[in-house]
């Protein structure tokens, strides 16, 4: 059985699944620590890390732990850092176009966002989803000067151990979906790439509410994110003015 024909078959009882697990499942806060800030040595590179409550941090207990954090400290061996975090739990592709005008720092040269998640719960058709990513990619291209957009996919939900069956299942094979029509969607841009978060299964690594990467997936994640951004830089480099 197909995810769409799920909808139908088992709608009521995901519809009772999804109200139970916001009801249980522990509401983790977004972590202290700075959401701006300038740190490294090097050419500049102004960073925007732009999101939901991934990006927020939330399974980290600071934000020196968590994706800005991890990845600030793995670019600053090559690069002066200016960054800027602007990210909340809960945040949607649609509730960051609406919210991005109160991103008043900037420019930026590279964004990394983490959208999609929430996305996939709220039930947005795939194909309406791409074109609220192009739209987003537009304006921080147009508005905010990024030359440059890493866009995370999204995560093995079905593996969360925070999500019962068949809820797990659905919501997995949704953002299985979703996360191969934005890798194929991105694959010939030249002003963005996708970055594949599924690099672990492994559930001792996720935060204690079962649903939010902990510390170990945040370094990973930095990890891999910072060696894609400094090899993005390194292709631009010669054309930069």
């Amino acid at each position: 059985m197909g995810y769409q024909m799920a909808t139908l078959a088992l709608g009521p009882l995901l519809y009772l699944q999804g109200k139970a697990v916001r009801r249980s499942v522990p509401r983790l806060p977004e972590p202290p620590g700075p959401r701006a800030g300038s740190s490294g040595s090097g050419p500049l590179l102004r960073l925007l890390v732009l999101g939901d409550s991934a990006a927020a941090g939330v399974g980290a207990a600071h934000q020196d732990e968590a994706l800005s954090g991890r990845l600030v400290a793995a670019l600053g061996a090559e690069f002066t850092v200016a960054w800027t975090l602007f990210a909340r739990t809960g945040a949607t592709t649609a509730s960051t176009l609406r919210n991005l005008d109160k991103l008043a720092d900037g420019p930026f040269d590279v964004a990394i966002t983490s959208l999609g998640v929430n996305d996939v719960t709220s039930g947005i058709a795939t194909g309406a989803w791409l074109e609220q990513q192009a739209e987003l990619r537009r304006r921080l291209r147009e508005r905010h000067g990024v030359y440059h957009a890493l866009i995370c996919g999204l995560p093995p939900m079905h593996g969360f151990p925070a999500l019962p069956q068949p809820l797990r299942w659905y919501l997995g094979a949704r953002a299985t979906a979703f996360d191969r029509a934005l890798a194929a969607d991105l694959a010939l841009r030249e002003d963005a790439s996708f970055l594949d978060l599924r690099f672990t299964e492994d559930l001792s690594q996720m935060a204690s509410d079962g649903f939010h990467p902990g510390p170990g997936v945040y370094r990973e994640w930095g990890r891999r994110a910072a060696r894609a951004i400094s090899a993005l830089v390194a292709r631009r480099a010669p054309t930069r003015e």
